[in-house]
């Protein structure tokens, strides 16, 4: 495991603090293999601490993906609302908001669409995902009215919006968008394919 600052815990919120080290330590670590007990002895804390506020590795976990999920609707929300002259032109800040996201975030991001946050078990995971994804739908939803999008099921959209766009991410974060494969400029040129199969023709 890559050093990781110890984060002595004194007082105040210790749900909140336990967090905060696991965020970090997967941020540093890109993976989430620690336990628990690690968790506890890097906040200053008993081993026995963090089972007041989650009762087990996997429920922190979720905590963490539920929280991603949070942040990455933040950064949607934020990237639609700087007053682009068209919704394609907002639908593009939005993809790369999102993958700007996971590669400023990638064990997070890792995390938030594994099997390790599984969202049919915890409502406040699920909540969060579903309102990030609405952000999409609202997009879309918006662009067929103002007639920017084609008038098919908006689901097909998304589908394939949130393929593509999630596709990205992965690719990105794992340092497989090599230029002798897809060129110079990668992101851009796939949203433009996506986008010209979207967008109304008339």
């Amino acid at each position: 495991m890559s050093e990781i600052k110890d984060r002595p815990y004194h007082h105040g919120d210790l749900r909140r603090a336990l967090i905060d080290t696991a965020l970090d330590m997967l941020a540093t670590n890109q993976n989430w293999t620690f336990t628990l007990r690690e968790v506890a002895r890097r906040t200053g804390v008993s081993h026995a601490a963090p089972y007041k506020h989650f009762h087990d590795r996997e429920t922190l976990l979720r905590e963490l993906a539920r929280i991603g999920f949070v942040q990455l609707g933040e950064s949607l929300t934020e990237a639609v609302s700087l007053g682009q002259p068209s919704t394609r032109a907002q639908f593009v800040a939005a993809a790369q908001a999102c993958i700007g996201f996971a590669c400023q975030n990638p064990g997070l991001y890792r995390l938030m669409f594994s099997s390790d946050a599984d969202k049919t078990i915890d409502p406040q995971l699920h909540d969060a995902a579903m309102s990030t994804f609405g952000i999409l739908l609202d997009l879309l939803e918006r662009g067929q009215r103002d007639g920017s999008f084609r008038p098919i099921a908006v689901s097909a959209l998304a589908a394939a919006s949130w393929a593509q766009v999630h596709g990205l991410a992965m690719l990105a974060i794992n340092y497989q968008l090599l230029e002798e494969k897809v060129g110079s400029t990668p992101v851009p040129t796939a949203l433009d394919v996506l986008l010209d199969g979207m967008c109304r023709s008339d």
